[in-house]
This record gives structure tokens, C-alpha cells and sequence, in this order.
């Protein structure tokens, strides 16, 4: 029922992220509901905020506050002003509610967990357009969330980089 979902988006900062991110807004987003930016960090160069956050991630972040350089240098995330007027723009025209979880540790599981601990209805996440070699090689952080997710997951592709 719109108005009181929970809306997941993996942001990356990638173009594939923005533009999931841009697809979450104008295809599901509606007045009231929650849109949950999720971004995962590999590392942290602060240890003790790695023991500490490691399970269940940062605190949310509203937007208001993600908007603040000095927070996102508490975090260690860069200030992507394209991202920031997006949410900005949907959190006033579509009378959402954007909040920021940030967590460290492995991109695929860290996903799946945030599905639990958020309790999303959804997910949206973007794809890198992988070769099949670099999939199986590296692994997809795609594949793995589709596989092991507990909620519906929608991936976004980026038409240019997915033409045949």
C-alpha cells in the first residue's frame, strides 16, 4: 500500500546507482513512504567505528543531516552533490521521507542484512554490466542479492552500457 513502504536503493555513487536511484523515485516512491539510501564502505580507517558498527551499521541518517559536510566526513563518504539534489527534490515533490544507513563490510551480505534490519518491502539496486567472466570471477554483488534477498529486488540497468 503506498504511503507506508519501506524502499531500499544500494547507492554506490556509480551512474548504475543514480540511476536506480532516480528509477526507485519515479516508478515506486509515493507520498509517505520511507526511502532508505544504503550505501556500504569496504573499510573504514577508523577501527573502533569498525567494532562498533560492523553488525548493525551507522545510525540513520536523515536527509537533513546527510546534507551536512561535516557528517559525511564523520562517515567517510564523499559529498555527491547529484545524489543530494535528487533526494532533496523527491523528499519536497513527493513528500517522502529519505534516511541514510550506512554500513561496512562485504557489498552482498551487508545488503541482504539491511533488507532485515530496515524490514524493506523492496529493493532497487543498480548493475555494472558485467562481462560474464568478470561475474564469475569477481562475483555479483547483483546476483547474490537477487539469490539471497527476503524481499522483491529490481535491478536497474543503464541502457548504454547494456546495448548488444
Amino acid at each position: 500500500m503506498p504511503g507506508d513502504r519501506k524502499i531500499g536503493v544500494a547507492m554506490d555513487f556509480s551512474k548504475s546507482s543514480k540511476l536506480a536511484l532516480q528509477w526507485a523515485i519515479d516508478n515506486l516512491a509515493d507520498k509517505g513512504d520511507f526511502l532508505y539510501i544504503i550505501h556500504v564502505k569496504s573499510d573504514s580507517a577508523d577501527e573502533s567505528r569498525d567494532v562498533l558498527w560492523t553488525t548493525h551499521g551507522s545510525p540513520l541518517i536523515p536527509l537533513t543531516e546527510f546534507r551536512e559536510p561535516e557528517i559525511l566526513k564523520k562517515y567517510g563518504v564523499q559529498i555527491d552533490i547529484e545524489v543530494l539534489d535528487t533526494l532533496d527534490t523527491a523528499s519536497r515533490q513527493k513528500e517522502i521521507k529519505v534516511v541514510t544507513k550506512l554500513y561496512w563490510g562485504d557489498a552482498r551480505e551487508k545488503l541482504c542484512e539491511a533488507i532485515e534490519d530496515l524490514k524493506l518491502d523492496s529493493l532497487v539496486m543498480g548493475s555494472r554490466g558485467l562481462s560474464t567472466i568478470k561475474r564469475i570471477l569477481l562475483g555479483s554483488v547483483t546476483n547474490y542479492v537477487m539469490s539471497n534477498a527476503a524481499c522483491p529486488v529490481t535491478i536497474v540497468k543503464d541502457p548504454i552500457s547494456h546495448k548488444h
